[in-house]
């Protein structure tokens, strides 16, 4: 969610400083925004830092005192921003209700939940999911045609993987069947979706190894299974990585056009000026690109 996006959906409230801290919190395009951005993720790292370290024992036993203050200090800075998140906002229920308000909510409940149930101690590292706010700082949202040509190439090869996908199951169904048959419970296959469970750890070359096989022939079909993984695994990132080169070349054309003026883009190879402002548009290094005339 872009600044902008929030401010029409939440709402900038009409009061002066309620607009103002609406500014410091959600529009970290202002300097002031961006140091209070930078400044929480630091404390979200530094306070599941403080969780992790928390959690080994000789460290908890000779730093408690100095962990639970931390820890406290880290929820009562959290709960203060998320109370200062739902006063600057006009539309207060839709961001408690929204995904990051729930997951700033989630930040600070388990440092108060802990006082009556203890094992939910842990779940103060909910607080790492916070840095997913960390796209809105770097500005990652000028990657979105990446995002967007990754999406649609998973799209494209939706049908294609899921074909694959069905073809691996019965190949993990008929491994798992032959060893259920070879090997035989003594052995540990004990039943059918076992001895799947079996080729489907070996066909991924994962190998637990809780389960092998001790016969010759439950070793010759583990080795054929063995060799069958090592294509499995590339055939999904091959029909993925194909998508994406295909609509690379053909997005690649438009989204080079870009006015050196305005910024605006999405000019086909053939435009001479900008369609917002006129400016002549840059030469492409492909000559046959070039606006007419221009040599």
């Amino acid at each position: 969610m872009t600044p902008g996006s929030e401010a029409e959906i939440l709402g900038k409230p009409e009061e002066p400083w309620r607009r103002r801290l609406f500014e410091v919190i959600f529009e970290s395009e202002t300097p002031a925004g961006r140091a209070f951005d930078k400044a929480i993720i630091t404390a979200i790292l530094v306070s599941v830092a403080v969780v992790v370290a928390d959690s080994v024992p000789s460290l908890h036993q000779r730093f408690r005192t100095l962990f639970d203050v931390a820890e406290w200090f880290f929820t009562v800075l959290f709960t203060v921003e998320y109370l200062a998140r739902l006063a600057s906002v006009k539309r207060q229920l839709r961001y408690a209700l929204s995904f990051f308000g729930i997951v700033d909510l989630l930040s600070v409940l388990p440092t108060y939940l802990a006082l009556l149930f203890p094992e939910t101690h842990a779940l103060i590292d909910v607080r790492i999911l916070r840095l997913l706010r960390i796209f809105r700082i770097f500005k990652l949202t000028d990657y979105i045609v990446e995002y967007q040509m990754l999406g649609e190439a998973l799209a494209a090869s939706r049908r294609k993987i899921l074909v694959f996908l069905s073809a691996v199951l019965m190949v993990v169904l008929i491994l798992g069947t032959l060893l259920y048959v070879v090997e035989g419970p003594e052995h540990g296959f004990v039943d059918i979706p076992t001895s799947v469970y079996w080729a489907i750890t070996t066909i991924t070359t994962v190998g637990f190894g809780d389960i092998t096989p001790k016969t010759d022939a439950g070793r010759f079909i583990a080795s054929c299974c063995m060799l069958l993984g090592w294509g499995t695994l590339a055939v999904p990132t091959g029909i993925v990585t194909a998508e994406m080169t295909a609509r690379h070349h053909l997005r690649a054309p438009t989204l080079a056009r870009a006015c050196e003026n305005c910024g605006a883009t999405g000019h086909g190879p053939e435009a001479r000026y900008c369609q917002m402002c006129g400016t002549l548009l840059p030469l492409r290094e492909n000559a046959n690109l070039r606006p007419p005339g221009s040599g």
